[in-house]
This record gives C-alpha cells, structure tokens and sequence, in this order.
C-alpha cells in the first residue's frame, strides 16, 4: 500500500506544467512534437477529458506528462463555439495545475474575418486575468500575449508582420485557395486586427535580434500603449528560441508550434523539468497497417501519387457516397483483399476535382462526406487487424481518431517535421501518424509506417 508520502511524490512529478490547446487534430501532434523534441514528456487528448477520465482511486494524475495538449477541432466552427471548448480545454488544464498556457493554430494563420483566432486568444486572456499568482509564474502578464505562426524549418516565417510561406508571400502561396478559410492578406496585424476589438501591433524583428531581454522590453512598450496582441516576427529557429525565452512570465502565449521551441528551457531554468533522455518512448505495435488520406493539399496529393506507383491504393468517390453507393463496403474490400500489405485509401483530388465536387454537395457537406466515409472504413479496418494509421489531413485526422475512440495519445519521435509517431493510452495500444495535408517528404507515408512498427 502507497504511503501518503508516496502518493503526494507521485501526484507532484505527473502535475504537468505546460497546458496547450490546440484547434485541430494534427495541429495538437505537431506541437506535441515540438515539445517532446525539447525533451518533454507529452501526452494529447482529444478533446477535453472527462473529469476523472486520468485519475486514480486515490486522485492522483496517472497521466505521466510534462505537458498536456488539448485537441480540438475548432479551427473553422463558428467563433463562439470555439470560443466555449477553448474555454472548456483552459479551465480542465487549470485544474491539473499547469502554470504556462499555449493556444495552437496553424502556422498559416488560418482563419476568417470573424475569427477564429482572435476571439478564442481574447477570451482566454479574459479567463487568465483572475489567475493567482501560484499557478503561474507571473500573472501580471495576463493581459497581453504575442501571436507568431512562424515555423522556419516548414517554410513559414514573419517578417515587419507579413506571413511567408515559403519564398511567396501568404496571399500567394496558395492559401488564398483554400475552401474554408482563404488566406488573401499576408498581414497578420491586419488579419488579426480584423478579428478582434483588441489593439493588435507588432513585436518587430529588431528588437527580437538584440535578444529576449530587449522583447521585454518592447512588449513592455506595447502594454504600456494599451495593445492586447501582438503579431511577432520571426525568420530562424533562434528567433523562436528568444520569443520563448521572453514570454516566460506570460501565462498565454499563442502561436504556431514553432514559437513553443523556447518554452520548455523556461521550465529547466527554472528547475522544475528535469533533462530527459526518454521523453519520446512508445511502445511497439504490431498488427497490419493502412493510410488514409482525405487532405486535398500538394503535399498530400504528392505523397499519395508517390505511393499509388507501386503500393495498392483506393480512391473514395464523395459523388459515389453522396448517392448512396456502397462506398465504405467496396473500401473494406479491397483492404482486406490486400492485407497483411499495407493500403492506402484516399479521397484526395485536385483543387478542380475539389471545386467540382463542392459545387455539387456544398463545401460543408462535402468536407463531413469525405471525413465520415474515412472514419467508417477506420473502423472496419480496425476490425481487420489494422493497428497502425497513418492520416493525412486535419478534419480527417479529427474524425478518424473520434470514430477510432481515440481518448488519449503518447508522443514520440519525429517521423518528418511536425508530425511525430504517437500511440494510444490503452491496454492495446493503436499506433497512429496524424498528419496536416501540408506536411511530410513525398515518402512520408513509407517513413511514418516504419516508425509506427519500430517504436519501442
């Protein structure tokens, strides 16, 4: 039997101390990813866990994290709806004690006029201006927080504001193409001042280049001239390593997954993370494999053209589903025709394929079309032995995951730049690679079901 003392070590080393929320499923991994590469252990829900859904009979944590990330699938629902399961996510993180907390959202900024960034990241420094002074390093800071979606090992840097993706600027990357939230203007003051009633400024890069302390000093200068949110620039990896290093004292940051490089190091410094080796262990997983791919992104439809060249592959129909046809079946059979090899399924088209399909069904339905057809078949694939899933897309990686019961996630290592592999909390763990449609190598789906089967 544990002794008291036992019990209160236990519950002291699994407080997480970085508390994220995330506004969709891969956007949750590839943070997650960031943090456990900077050696902490990190685990995702998805969605906000029931209240006892991790704890003991005697209360305590039984989640061993550092830090916890939230996932939801927030990023295009109406502003208010992400307003509440931002909310939601914040205050269930509160209560396992984290003292920092970060807002996830893609590192092209994607969003609408109406949102969604802005009013989640003004809402939930609302909820963090009564927080007390020990649950978190310093309070004081709740009533600003930086927005920098910069990620420089994936192409998307800030500079004087302006979002690059790549060489092109973002309004000209192919954003602007998008089906839910086309991205028409590359400045991000303007695009966030648009969302909110908040003053929104700049952090500019000369003051990044001098070093955190000169940051301070200008987000001390916004503050003092009433700015809530401030856009900030940032060109390299020790761009993001100094912006972390300055929002040490800020209970939210917010941004894409780049910026959270410079967080962990606060926590070390101040002694409360120890050095770990073992930050991204998983255990094996064997069984059959599949890969299913709903992106419509060039990454996603590169990497499914790489794969369809010599591995069996089946493309999913939405017309074909929308009349009733016998979609899901007809995938589960030809899955099972070809297993114990691993198959590809997809709905993957071009953007033309996309648009003639949307002009059809409606972008709505036909986006709900293609992520439940995909959830359906995870789980008849599941019934068949498949135990490893590779995903491609953001929805569909939300969906397949929720139809799979997916609760909770254990990272582990990179398999290509955002994206780690990660394995369910469970008895019989499912391996699973959640990847945003523009993310990964051309053979990523190859190198993603390698990691899956060999992490141990």
């Amino acid at each position: 039997m544990s002794t008291d003392t036992e019990i209160q070590t236990a519950q002291t080393v699994s407080r997480p101390l970085l508390g994220c929320i995330a506004d969709d499923f891969t956007g949750a991994t590839d943070l997650a990813n960031m943090l456990v590469k900077s050696g902490m252990r990190t685990v995702q829900t998805i969605g906000v866990p029931e209240p006892d859904a991790h704890e003991n009979a005697n209360g305590v944590q039984t989640l061993a994290a550092d830090a916890i990330v939230v996932a939801l699938k927030s990023r295009t629902i109406a502003a208010a709806h992400a307003v509440a399961q931002s909310l939601a996510a914040l205050e269930w993180l509160r209560t396992q004690g984290c003292r920092q907390f970060f807002f996830k959202y893609c590192s092209t900024f994607d969003s609408t006029d109406a949102g969604n960034i802005g009013p989640v990241a003004d809402a939930l420094l609302d909820a963090l201006s009564d927080v007390s002074s020990d649950a978190l390093a310093n309070a004081s800071g709740s009533g600003f927080t930086i927005a920098c979606p910069a990620f420089p090992e994936n192409g998307r840097t800030v500079y004087r504001g302006h979002l690059f993706v790549g060489d092109a600027l973002l309004n000209e990357s192919g954003m602007e193409h998008h089906p839910l939230t086309p991205m028409k203007d590359a400045n991000l003051v303007r695009v966030l001042q648009r969302q909110t009633a908040s003053k929104v400024s700049l952090v500019r890069y000369d003051a990044i280049a001098l070093g955190a302390a000169a940051v301070r000093a200008s987000i001390d200068q916004l503050r003092a001239e009433g700015v809530r949110l401030a856009i900030a620039d940032a060109l390299t990896d020790r761009d993001l390593y100094v912006l972390g290093e300055a929002c040490a004292d800020l209970p939210l940051v917010t941004g894409g997954s780049g910026v959270a490089l410079g967080l962990p190091a606060n926590f070390r410094r101040a002694g409360l993370l120890p050095e770990r080796d073992d930050a991204d262990a998983l255990p094996r997983i064997e069984g059959h494999a599949a890969v299913l791919a709903g992106s419509a992104s060039k990454a996603t439809n590169a990497q499914v053209a790489a794969w369809r060249a010599h591995r069996p592959a089946f493309r999913i129909d939405p017309l074909a589903a929308s009349r009733g046809e016998p979609v899901v079946d007809e995938a589960l059979a030809f899955a099972r025709r070809h297993l114990p090899e691993p198959v590809l399924i997809y709905a993957t088209a071009t953007p033309d394929e996309v648009k003639a399909v949307q002009q059809t069904l409606g972008v709505e339905a036909a986006g709900h079309l293609v992520e439940s057809t995909l959830a359906a078949i995870a789980q008849g694939l599941r019934e068949a032995g498949v135990t490893r899933f590779v995903v491609a897309g953001g929805e569909t990686s939300g969906a397949v995951v929720q139809a799979l019961g997916v609760k909770a996630l254990q990272i582990g290592a990179q398999i290509d730049p955002g994206v780690p592999a990660t394995a369910t909390i469970d008895a019989r763990p499912l391996g699973l690679a959640l990847k945003s449609g523009n993310f990964g190598a051309v053979d990523f789906f190859e190198k993603a079901l390698r990691e899956l089967q060999g992490a141990h």
